[in-house]
């Protein structure tokens, strides 16, 4: 559906988007996670033709963006951070104003308008002022603007920043309910909000893409995050004795606590963590040794997001997953 090729971007001096390739396929809900300033927002930019690009190519069913800007952006609805929105105006008014500037006319425009009223829940507020609507409605409006022209393609730019819980929970249902019929593009910096929706993850870093796949995949590629930390009153040497005969045993740190104690933690490698923690179990028991904690700590999204975006310069990482992104300022 969206095939990005090379994609750079500089301010001046400045890189902010740093040779992006990667392809969007049709019928999923994308997640697109970066931490503030990584070159979300520009890239969601350049993909949709709001910005040009320094270099590369970015291609929309079949159309290429800055070749034929028409063909390519009537294939794409896009939110931008801040909705762009006349306040003066009705939901009803501004969307019949969207639907004209997108070829719309007559009687095809009004069925829109009023479908698209209908499938983001504003029919109560059509006709009151935007500048009187509660931040969760204006969203609501800029999402139904975005899907005027029934575009395959909808960009969402962090849809629910600055809404309040109940908001944010009804914003992710109708994104939830626009995957079943369009392809979705959802940026944010909250890790739970792209948890709760998307089913593929593109992360970003420095400008840099550093991972693509879904969370589970995620998960599975980066195994070192799923570690068991445990308590024990057996000493450093007895612990070291004991590990060493167990098999998909990782990294392993310690530190002395009051009363003669041990806390360890240490890293697995094994896809079943479960197995491990038994298997460590019982080779304490069997030395006759004790476990006084145990706890054991899955690889997260979170786990995974930090690893990638805070450990190491990206620019010496391969993507996980899929083997193939701001002092700019985000929404620049």
């Amino acid at each position: 559906m969206i095939k990005v090729e090379h994609l750079t971007k500089y301010y001046g001096d400045f890189l902010a988007v740093d040779d992006l390739s990667f392809e969007i396929d049709e019928g999923h809900v994308y997640g697109f996670l970066g931490p503030n300033g990584a070159g979300k927002s520009t890239t969601m930019n350049m993909m949709t033709g709001c910005l040009s690009a320094t270099s590369g190519r970015v291609e929309v069913g079949g159309f290429d963006l800055f070749e034929d800007a028409d063909q390519a952006k009537k294939l794409i609805g896009y939110l931008p951070e801040q909705p762009p929105l006349y306040m003066n105006e009705t939901p009803a008014e501004y969307l019949r104003f969207v639907g004209e500037a997108k070829g719309l006319r007559g009687a095809e425009l009004e069925r829109q308008i009023q479908a698209v009223i209908e499938q983001v829940r504003i029919a109560e507020v059509k006709n009151r002022r935007i500048s009187a609507l509660s931040k969760g409605y204006k969203q609501r409006v800029g999402i139904a603007q975005a899907l005027l022209g029934n575009p395959k393609v909808i960009i969402l730019d962090e849809p629910t920043v600055g809404l309040d819980p109940i908001q944010i929970i009804e914003i992710r249902d109708l994104i939830k309910q626009l995957g079943q019929d369009h392809t979705v593009i959802l940026s944010s910096h909250i890790l739970s909000e792209v948890q709760a929706i998307c089913d593929k993850i593109l992360i970003i870093a420095h400008g840099k893409l550093v991972a693509f796949d879904d969370p589970d995949k995620l998960e599975r590629s980066l195994l070192s995050g799923n570690e068991i930390l445990f308590t024990t009153d057996a000493g450093a040497d007895q612990v070291q004795e004991i590990l060493a005969g167990l098999d998909q045993i990782g990294e392993v740190t310690w530190e002395e606590k009051e009363g003669g104690l041990l806390s360890v933690r240490m890293k697995t490698a094994a896809e079943d963590i479960y197995e491990v923690s038994r298997a460590l179990f019982f080779a304490f028991a069997g030395q006759g040794q004790a476990l006084l904690e145990l706890t054991l700590k899955r690889a997260s999204l979170e786990d995974i997001f930090l690893e990638l975006t805070e450990n190491g310069d990206p620019a010496d990482q391969t993507p996980a997953g899929e083997t193939t992104e701001e002092q700019e300022g985000e929404g620049a």
